[in-house]
């Protein structure tokens, strides 16, 4: 019986390498490692002498305050993520199946609203929400006003990752339920959707690292997030490159493990992954 594994970018376009050129990469690494390990000390030795390593920049990271107050931050950016990644996934859904619903205004409609979503950076739809809302009157909590944006932004992207499941579903899957009296409706329902959900459940989560990143942005509506919560710790201590290296830590952590988690799921679900 054989085994499913999963698919890496060089299995898909190289063959496997022999001795020769395993032993180039085993030397391009090591050369690699040492230039990185020399440039890390550089940086150190950069940071000694302009007196970023003071004490002074450092000891408030001992006070318990400090990550309590960065900690609430976190809840913020972790709620506005979350809450923005399920409804980038609802309007994302209905998106795609506008789009792929055979009704040609609707698809064309559809289609526009994905393409706009996917090419306005979510900076600036975070600007609209800001002043045209009130401008007409309408005040919106600062909560919402960031993560309305980063969920549109996010929905265009999700919506084309839904359609390449669905293209990803045997065509003649689609055929055979239609010939057996299946409305299309129920064919994607039952036969089409089942399946493109599970080949894109890794993709949806990866999604999420986007999602985290746009909402660094939420300084523009005084929203406080992990990001904004430092920019008041570095106004407070004037430490501002320890901060943002302990800032940039927790986000390259949180986002490994996001990508950590779709590849955890692409394997529990037998989904095989190009990486």
């Amino acid at each position: 019986m054989s085994s499913t594994r999963t698919l890496s970018m060089r299995d898909a376009l190289y063959e496997a390498p022999g001795p020769r050129t395993r032993r180039r990469v085993r030397i391009g690494t090591a050369i690699s490692a040492v230039v990185v390990l020399l440039a890390i000390a550089a940086v150190v030795r950069q940071f000694w002498v302009t007196g970023q390593l003071a004490p002074r920049y450092w000891s408030f990271f001992l006070q318990w305050t400090t990550w309590r107050f960065l900690g609430q931050g976190l809840l913020g950016t972790v709620a506005v993520a979350l809450t923005a990644g399920a409804i980038a996934l609802v309007l994302g859904l209905l998106l795609m199946l506008g789009r792929t619903s055979g009704v040609r205004p609707l698809a064309a409609l559809c289609r526009v609203v994905t393409d706009f979503f996917r090419g306005v950076p979510s900076l600036l739809l975070i600007y609209f929400f800001f002043f045209v809302p009130a401008q007409l009157g309408l005040k919106l909590p600062a909560f919402w006003m960031l993560t309305l944006p980063v969920a549109l932004a996010a929905s265009g992207v999700l919506a084309e990752v839904f359609r390449a499941g669905v293209n990803a579903v045997p065509r003649g899957q689609v055929e055979a339920a239609l010939s057996i009296g299946l409305n299309r409706g129920k064919t994607m329902r039952k036969i089409v959707l089942p399946q493109a959900v599970r080949y894109v459940i890794p993709s949806l989560i990866a999604q999420l690292v986007v999602v985290v990143k746009d909402t660094t942005v939420a300084y523009v509506v005084s929203y406080p997030d992990l990001m904004q919560n430092a920019r008041v710790l570095i106004t407070s201590y004037d430490a501002l490159v320890s901060l943002y290296l302990v800032i940039a830590v927790i986000y390259i952590l949180i986002n490994y493990a996001i990508n950590k988690a779709s590849v955890y799921v692409a394997n529990k679900t037998g989904v095989r992954i190009v990486r």
